[in-house]
């Protein structure tokens, strides 16, 4: 099933993201060492806070853009993401954000999600992903490993409040098509760019770009 909606968003939302990287002690060079990264997304959409906040926390609407979410979904109630990750919510101050721990393959990261009222029926949301990440495994796929899932969900977030009655972006057949491609593509450049605004040197971050690309389109790659 096509969705000509899906790719008319698909077309302006990579430049509809703002994303940025930090990481900590980047002087760190030994092998096995690990460093804090925080991979940050922010966008606007064109909806006001109240509506943003239900599309990101009402397990009703979450299936419609992101996947099933159960669990006890209060103040440090725990939650899991069909298929993916789970956790225990540390935060949640409607309509504001909340804060979770991400917990998947045995590791524990953190996810913020800030919501900020733009005035006139228009909201912010800012996405960061706090992690301790093994220097080796940064070195190797850098930050789009994990930002580009976030890009693919921030996409089908903005598909949603654009399309409200559309059938669920992961019930389509768009990942399958050359424009999602070229979309992971694109979303695994963003990445590196932004990491080397973190001061990653540019060599080191588009050896790392590849390597994520070939992993999400399922390609060959350059050996870490």
């Amino acid at each position: 099933m096509t969705d000509p909606n899906l790719a008319t968003t698909a077309q302006g939302q990579i430049d509809a993201v703002t994303r940025t990287v930090v990481r900590s002690d980047k002087d760190i060079t030994d092998a096995g060492s690990t460093i804090r990264t925080v991979a940050a997304l922010r966008q606007d959409y064109a909806t006001g806070i109240d509506d943003l906040w239900d599309a990101c926390t009402a397990p009703g609407r979450l299936v419609r853009w992101f996947a099933p979410v159960n669990g006890d979904l209060r103040l440090a109630g725990t939650y899991q993401v069909e298929g993916n990750a789970g956790g225990t919510i540390k935060r949640c101050d409607a309509p504001t954000g909340f804060d979770v721990t991400w917990e998947f393959g045995g590791e524990v990261s953190e996810l913020s999600v800030r919501l900020e009222s733009l005035g006139a029926g228009h909201s912010r949301l800012v996405l960061e992903h706090s992690a301790d990440v093994d220097l080796g495994r940064w070195q190797a796929f850098g930050p789009g490993a994990v930002g580009i899932g976030w890009d693919l969900g921030l996409l089908g977030l903005a598909h949603h409040l654009a399309n409200s009655g559309a059938a669920p972006a992961q019930d389509t057949d768009w990942a399958q098509t050359e424009q999602a491609q070229r979309f992971m593509s694109d979303s695994s450049r963003r990445w590196a760019d932004a990491s080397i605004d973190a001061g990653t040197p540019e060599e080191l971050a588009r050896e790392s770009e590849m390597r994520t690309t070939a992993f999400y389109l399922g390609t060959g790659a350059p050996e870490a």
